[in-house]
């Protein structure tokens, strides 16, 4: 190769060189901006799903106290207190009927249950369990099986009867309250017997 060559050579890379490293140096730097605004938007997304996640662990757990109140506060026969469970509009569905609001749901328990303690204290007591709760922001569903105990003739704890409850609830005021609940009896059946399985 004659010296000619040699510098047209060195001309050629040294014009690549001047020209590539700016292209080189921009796409480092896009690259660079697009990669941390990648990292900074699951970091985002991470925060808000753990304060989610938080919430709704601490809605359910506030529900959970409610419907154990619920049966706290009727064996105590502290139906004021009973009543404030329910939202404004909340409706109880039963086997002895139907009220609304709490002012509606008191005088209707007062009136079944009689308005002071009706029976001896520690003789009876709804037995609570399987709690089942879905939570819908200032909304929510609950399933949950209720067993009433009462003393036998031993003075042993006897199951009277059971079944379940059907609940709609809602923040109100920022507590979760009733907006409706339907108390159904499994054991004995408070409707009709079912159909005779064919055999």
């Amino acid at each position: 190769m004659n010296i000619f060559a040699i510098r047209k050579s060195f001309r050629t890379t040294k014009l690549a060189s001047v020209f590539l490293a700016p292209l080189l140096a921009l796409g480092l730097l896009v690259s660079t901006s697009a990669g941390a605004q990648s990292l900074d938007k699951p970091a985002k997304n991470s925060d808000d799903s753990l304060a989610v996640r938080i919430q709704r662990l601490e809605d359910i757990e506030e529900i959970r106290v409610l419907l154990t109140n619920y049966g706290r506060f009727l064996d105590a026969h502290d139906l004021v207190s009973y009543s404030h469970l329910f939202a404004r509009d909340g409706e109880w569905v039963g086997g002895f009927g139907s009220a609304k609001g709490p002012a509606g749901i008191q005088a209707f328990m007062e009136k079944n249950l009689g308005p002071g303690i009706s029976r001896r204290p520690g003789s009876s007591f709804h037995l609570l369990t399987n709690f089942i709760v879905d939570v819908h922001g200032d909304t929510a569903t609950a399933w949950s099986r209720w067993l009433f105990m009462t003393a036998g003739p031993d003075n042993r704890p006897t199951p009277a009867m059971g079944g379940h409850y059907d609940d709609i609830l809602v923040r109100e005021d920022g507590q979760w309250k009733f907006r409706r609940r339907v108390a159904v009896n499994d054991i004995p059946q408070s409707g009709p017997p079912p159909a005779p399985t064919p055999k």
